[in-house]
């Protein structure tokens, strides 16, 4: 059983607004970069520094743990900044789940952003304590909700929720097997929670269940 992780850090309203046009006053932009789908945008033990924000498409950020499984540390989607490391290197592969656009920003050399750079490690310090909330859950059902509504919410609270992973990653990032994924999916069809839609698509019919199960 994995130790529950301390309250969440609310962050203010400004920073999680932050984007890396502002974080990065002056930096170079690249035009849009064209990933398909399981391409590799950066890998563990690269030189970082850049940071990415994701134009279209969804992003995997994982590690390959010692025995050769996969674990995925987190999903962006349309919107959302990537990339950032405290150190020079990249702890983590980043790589696109489907056909995907990221436009980098680059920092002018010997520039000192470590003060611009805070709200983005606030922000990512939040999202790897709720990954731990996450995992600490005692059964399958309750991690799957738990993402059910962390997918609704990073799409604006939409009842009809758009799952570009697979539901090999699913597990990956939930720790759980793929078929212990799928039952989950049915065993929420049948009572009702929610619809599958397609294969990367549902819509949350009791957010309220949803929501007391993710508690």
């Amino acid at each position: 059983m994995y130790a529950q992780a301390s309250a969440k850090i609310e962050l203010p309203s400004y920073l999680l607004q932050q984007n890396p046009a502002a974080i990065f006053d002056g930096a170079t932009v690249q035009p849009v970069s064209f990933f398909s789908a399981g391409a590799e945008i950066y890998a563990q033990g690269e030189k970082a520094g850049a940071l990415y924000q994701v134009e279209f498409g969804a992003v995997r950020i994982y590690r390959l743990l010692a025995d050769g499984r996969r674990q995925i540390s987190a999903f962006h989607l349309a919107g959302e900044t990537f990339g950032f490391e405290a150190d020079p290197t990249h702890h983590f592969f980043a790589e696109a789940i489907n056909a995907t656009g990221v436009r980098v920003f680059r920092a002018p050399s010997g520039t000192d952003m470590s003060r611009q750079l805070l709200p983005l490690a606030l922000k990512g310090l939040t999202r790897a304590q709720e990954h731990l909330l996450v995992l600490g859950r005692q059964n399958a059902i309750e991690r799957v909700a738990a993402f059910f509504i962390e997918m609704s919410e990073s799409q604006g609270g939409l009842r009809q929720v758009e799952l570009p992973m697979s539901r090999n990653d699913i597990g990956d990032y939930l720790g759980l097997t793929i078929e212990t994924v799928s039952r989950v999916f049915t065993r929420l069809r049948e009572k009702g929670v929610i619809r599958l839609l397609s294969l990367r698509s549902i819509e949350i019919i009791k957010r309220d269940t949803l929501l007391a199960m993710g508690e």
